[in-house]
């Protein structure tokens, strides 16, 4: 199982190689997007993000980024296509990305199944931290199935990332039973996890060390919002606006009464359009404005110029676990939000957060924050300043690469 690629042979900066002192080798595994993905959609997820500090931190040394198994033949048939490939990775010689490649294109089901590829994984991550010169790495991975079926007795220690509940995220339904045994695994090992939400890290449940640390936001992209796109300043007023995935979590019987009792306004929901079917009511709507993804500038700018901005989720599982990273980012905008009342969202806690329950109390919270209205500079950027990925990240590596000598079982 070949494919690796990479900066260097051999990495110098570890503890070792007169880098920087005390740095710890760091092996991060994504969980199902590979580096080329994180770039596509605009390194704005909080994997994405936790790769960009590893990147730069001092207490990391050598970096292995890791894609999860890929199909050969799917890969093969890309390198002929269009596509460029993934884009090196930042760092210089400090990191190399490694990208594993199997004949199978999904992951198995069966439990002895997963068991087998994961082990088949982990073999391929040693032989490359072997090759990269990577000495006794820490292992961080946000894949659930890597986290509990992984053995690593050759790393320092595992902290899982658990960014979502696996166990509840539909698209995942066949490998819900792998989930929840991997879950076990992590309990019974006493592996480090770092959960985004309190419930979450109550899913998980550890025995072993453990940190909730939420979504955050990047400074650099909020200081200074630009103008947002005409399009988007000639719609009709109050203009609301929702960013992010459009798919059946989004309420959309609480949006369209929200259209329905501001027909002068507008309602602009902007993101990959994942589940047409369940909007379809909904894009009908004179006042409903459907839009896709856009890059991150221009996600920022139109934020900015919204009058209220929407977290408009049904109540499930998989929404109950989420640290809703567009909360932050509304609240870096200074906008006033009017948001489902989710546990996530209840613990930010934000005087600009109008809470809404069923149906059309969302209405409700639209209109309470409208008065409530946006907040002024000082307010803004002292939200920013409150919520770095850096400061997040400071945490989750406080916990990760901690005392690395004591043995998971302890």
């Amino acid at each position: 199982m070949s494919g690796a690629t990479g900066t260097a042979a051999s990495l110098p900066g570890g503890p070792e190689s007169g880098g920087v002192p005390c740095a710890t080798d760091v092996i991060y595994a994504f969980s199902y997007v590979s580096w080329e993905g994180a770039q596509a959609r605009g390194m704005c997820h909080a994997e994405d993000r936790l790769v960009q500090t590893l990147l730069e931190h001092d207490a990391v040394g050598r970096l292995l980024v890791c894609d999860p198994f890929r199909s050969l033949p799917i890969k093969a048939a890309r390198r002929l296509g269009s596509r460029t490939g993934a884009p090196p990775l930042p760092g210089g010689a400090k990191a190399a990305h490694v990208a594993p490649v199997r004949l199978r294109h999904a992951d198995p089901t069966g439990l002895a199944a997963v068991e087998r590829s994961c082990a088949a994984y982990e073999r391929w991550l040693r032989k490359a931290a072997e090759r990269h010169g990577l000495e006794r790495p820490a292992i961080v991975t946000a894949h659930p199935l890597l986290a509990g079926f992984g053995r690593f007795e050759w790393a320092s220690a595992v902290t899982f990332y658990a960014i979502d509940d696996w166990t509840a995220y539909t698209p995942h339904r066949r490998w819900w039973p792998a989930h929840r045994e991997a879950l076990g695994r992590v309990r019974s090992s006493g592996r480090r996890v770092c959960a985004v939400s309190d419930a979450v890290m109550a899913r998980v449940a550890p025995t072993g060390p453990r940190a909730v640390v939420p979504n955050g936001i990047d400074p650099a992209e909020w200081v200074s919002p630009g103008a947002a796109p005409g399009w988007f300043g000639a719609l009709g007023s109050p203009r609301l606006l929702y960013v992010g995935s459009l798919d059946d979590r989004l309420d959309v019987t609480a949006l369209g009464a929200v259209a329905d009792a501001n027909p002068h306004g507008s309602l602009t929901l902007v993101g990959p359009l994942l589940a047409p079917r369940h909007l379809e009511a909904l894009r009908r709507r004179p006042n409903v404005v459907v839009r896709p993804p856009v890059g991150r500038a221009e996600v920022v700018a139109l934020v900015a110029a919204a009058d209220a901005c929407l977290i408009a989720h049904v109540r499930t599982p998989l929404t109950e676990g989420m640290s809703p990273l567009k909360l932050y980012e509304y609240l870096a905008g200074g906008r006033p939000v009017a948001a489902t009342a989710l546990p996530g969202v209840i613990h930010v806690g934000h005087p600009r957060v109008a809470l809404a329950g069923e149906g059309d109390e969302l209405v409700t919270a639209v209109q309470r924050a409208l008065a409530i209205g946006p907040a002024d500079e000082a307010e803004r950027l002292s939200f920013v300043a409150a919520n770095t990925w850096r400061s997040r990240h400071d945490q989750m590596l406080a916990l990760a690469l901690d005392n690395q000598e004591r043995s998971e079982a302890e």
